[in-house]
């Protein structure tokens, strides 16, 4: 130890008799340097700007503006105030966890923009799912019948039956409260003019095959076996013409939406309660082998499609309809109903001329009064399905008001 304190002692003697002075000297030498002076007086001036923004903008950062939020779960309604962006932040603030089979509506990501802005928590119920004689338990809080199955895990075909009962034999049966019931479709192999597809169905013949695929016999077209005939899964379908050559084209058929009306939650959100799928066209034409053209024959759905549903929220929003006009005219044009600087937009919520004339209206919207301009922003909101989520997500997203005006 006594050693290791001497050799620092030296090292430091060393450094205070020659390395120091040197140091010294040459920093005497460069500040006699011409740009010494201003280089050291911009980096000095420089630090003290930042510290100085740095500052400021701790003190004027906004703070989120605060909702007033109704949380219905659990058989109670939980009233409270939060400034949590999205609906999965303030459940995961108040510790209010999703179970298996739970469903929180509207979802997880949407935006808290409203005050009285209602989230719905429905807790999953012991549900029993039959298919073919198998019975599964499950938990779901799920609104319709096939989206039970899928969140269970299942893949139920476009075209199985799915209902839902209330199981009335609690002894005998087993059952634990709802039922749902899926009666699964049939495969069959239908060769339709030499083409082989694959479908399925819950026809009891073949007649009743041909009009549930929307096949309609045409002049010299035969079917095989008669249309009397039963199906049973695999069972081989042909649809026959003579002497013709088939060609085919598929076409998607759109999934149908289907909304329906929730006055519990706040007007502006949704909740998609089943995913739709698509379905598929086949399209069968007779070829002119001569000419080239084309003659329909057949026009087979092949597979069904399943509709969306979607909740819309019909409970209305509150708040002032002015704080909510000045917000958004203050994001889009500070504020100036008479904005017009050349870029294809005007007035105080920057108008383009086809959406001022689409509303019936004519001018330039930068020279209408204030009340034209103010209606017209709150009719065109109102006219599209998601409000300025979708009209104008930039100013949705900065000022945090709510989709729809409130009120209106």
């Amino acid at each position: 130890m006594h050693n290791k304190l001497q050799r620092l002692s030296l090292k430091f003697e060393r450094y205070r008799r020659v390395r120091f002075p040197r140091r010294v000297k040459r920093f005497k030498k460069a500040s006699r340097h011409p740009y010494a002076v201003p280089v050291i007086t911009v980096a000095l001036l420089f630090i003290i700007t930042g510290i100085g923004f740095l500052v400021i903008n701790r003190h004027h950062t906004p703070k989120p503006t605060p909702y007033v939020v109704i949380i219905t779960h659990d058989n109670v309604k939980q009233i409270v105030p939060s400034i949590e962006p999205t609906v999965g932040a303030l459940l995961t603030k108040l510790h209010l966890t999703l179970n298996q089979g739970d469903v929180v509506e509207p979802s997880l990501g949407t935006r808290i923009n409203d005050d009285k802005f209602r989230i719905n928590i429905y807790r999953a119920l012991p549900v029993e799912i039959v298919e073919s004689g198998q019975r599964i338990f499950t938990f779901s809080a799920a609104k319709t019948p096939r989206s039970i199955a899928v969140q269970a895990g299942l893949n139920p075909y476009p075209e199985d039956l799915i209902t839902t009962s209330a199981e009335t034999n609690f002894v005998n049966g087993n059952g634990i409260g709802q039922v749902v019931n899926i009666k699964p479709s049939v495969p069959i192999n239908l060769i339709l003019y030499g083409l082989p597809i694959v479908t399925r169905t819950h026809s009891d013949t073949v007649a009743e095959l041909l009009q549930e695929k929307h096949i309609v016999l045409k002049n010299g077209d035969t079917v095989q076996p008669g249309l009397t005939s039963a199906i049973t899964p695999g069972e081989n379908v042909f649809i026959l013409h003579a002497g013709t050559t088939i060609t085919t084209s598929t076409q998607a058929i759109p999934a149908p939406v289907q909304t329906i009306d929730d006055p519990t939650l706040s007007t502006g959100t949704s909740a998609i309660r089943q995913q739709g799928v698509n379905g598929e066209l086949l399209i069968t034409y007779e070829l002119d082998t001569k000419t080239g053209a084309k003659t329909q024959l057949q026009s087979v759905e092949v597979q069904a499609p399943v509709p969306e549903i979607v909740a819309q929220g019909t409970a209305p929003v509150t708040g002032s309809l002015g704080t909510w006009l000045l917000e958004l005219r203050d994001c889009e044009s500070g504020g100036n109903y008479a904005d017009d600087t050349g870029n294809g937009y005007y007035g105080a919520y920057q108008f383009s001329l086809g959406t001022w004339e689409r509303l019936g209206l004519s001018g330039l919207p930068s020279d209408s009064p204030p009340s034209v301009q103010d209606e017209a922003i709150i009719k065109n909101t109102n006219l599209s399905s998601g409000g300025l989520a979708s009209q104008n997500p930039g100013c949705y997203e900065k000022t945090g008001i709510s989709a729809f005006p409130p009120g209106s």
